[in-house]
C-alpha cells in the first residue's frame, strides 16, 4: 500500500535532481549568452535586466574574419573525424574479431597515451611540423587532432564491433567475402549507430581542442578556438566581445549536438540492451 507514494516520492526527487544539475550546467552558457547582448561596461554588472544591444558582434566581425576561422575549424574537424576512423575502423576489427596474446594490453596501452600531458610533447610536435612544413596549417592540425583522438575511437569502435555476432562475419566469409567486403558490407552497417555517435564525439572533441590550435597555428589555420583567444590581450579581458566571440564559436557545434542528439544517444547506448 505504501509503494506507489514511495516511488512516487523517489522520482519527484530525481527528477528535481535532474533538473537542478541541467541548469548548473547550463547557466554558463546562459549567462555568456546574456553578456554576448551588453555593454562592457554593462557586462561587469550582475543584473539580468539590460537593454541589449548587438555593438560587441558588430565589433567582433569588424575586428576579425570570423567566416574563415570559422572554415578552418570545419576543415580541421571533419578532417581529423574522417582520418581517425579511417585508422580506428581497421584497427578496432582486428582487436575484435582477430586478438592476439596482448590485444587487452594494447588497448590499455592506447588509453594510456591519452593520460599524457598535452605540454610534455608539445615541442617534438611542433619540430615534426616545422621540419615537415606543415605548422600552421590545415593539413598539420588535422594529424595532430586525429592521432591525439585515435584512441578514443579505437575503444569506441572495438566496443561496437564486440556487440556483433560472430557468427554473421563467419556466414559471410563462408560465402566467399573478403576481408574489405565482410568490413564494409556487413559489419559497417550493424554498428553504424556507433559509429555515427563516435563520429559525433570526435568532431565535437575536434571542434572544441584549443591547446594544439593555440600553440600550432597562428593565421593562415587558425579555427574558432584561436579566434575566441585573440581576445584576451594584456590590457585586459573585454567580457562582452569575449562572450559574443565566444558564442559565435560554440553555436554551431551547439546546434549540431541539438540536432543529433537521438542519434548520439542512441549510439552511445549501442549493444547495452538485448
Amino acid at each position: 500500500m505504501n509503494r506507489k507514494p514511495t516511488l512516487s516520492w523517489r522520482y519527484a526527487a530525481t527528477s528535481a535532481a535532474a533538473w537542478l544539475i541541467a541548469l548548473l550546467l547550463f547557466f554558463p552558457i546562459l549567462w555568456m549568452l546574456l553578456t554576448a547582448f551588453k555593454t562592457e561596461a554593462q557586462a561587469y554588472q550582475l543584473s539580468l535586466w539590460f537593454q541589449p544591444t548587438l555593438d560587441s558582434f558588430r565589433e567582433v566581425f569588424a575586428r576579425s574574419d570570423y567566416l574563415a576561422f570559422a572554415g578552418h575549424s570545419i576543415a580541421v574537424s571533419v578532417g581529423a573525424t574522417a582520418l581517425s576512423l579511417l585508422l580506428a575502423v581497421p584497427a578496432a576489427y582486428s582487436l575484435a574479431f582477430h586478438p592476439g596474446a596482448r590485444a587487452q594490453s594494447l588497448l590499455l596501452w592506447m588509453l594510456s597515451t591519452k593520460m599524457l600531458p598535452s605540454v610534455g610533447v608539445l615541442l617534438p610536435v611542433y619540430l615534426l611540423l616545422k621540419q615537415g612544413g606543415l605548422l600552421d596549417t590545415v593539413t598539420g592540425l588535422v594529424l595532430v587532432y586525429a592521432l591525439a583522438n585515435l584512441p578514443i575511437a579505437v575503444w569506441m569502435a572495438y566496443t561496437y564491433f564486440c556487440e556483433v555476432p560472430r557468427e554473421i562475419l563467419e556466414a559471410a566469409r563462408m560465402d566467399g567475402a573478403g576481408l574489405w567486403q565482410e568490413i564494409i558490407h556487413m559489419l559497417l552497417p550493424m554498428a553504424l549507430p556507433g559509429l555515427a555517435s563516435t563520429s559525433l564525439l570526435l568532431l565535437i572533441l575536434s571542434w572544441n581542442e584549443a591547446f594544439w590550435s593555440i600553440n600550432l597555428s597562428s593565421a593562415h589555420a587558425a579555427p574558432l578556438t584561436v579566434f575566441i583567444a585573440s581576445y584576451s590581450s594584456p590590457e585586459g579581458l573585454f567580457w562582452a566581445k569575449l562572450s559574443a566571440a565566444s558564442l559565435l564559436a560554440v553555436t554551431p557545434i551547439l546546434a549540431l549536438g541539438w540536432l543529433t542528439q537521438k542519434q548520439l544517444v542512441r549510439g552511445l547506448t549501442f549493444g547495452a540492451v538485448k
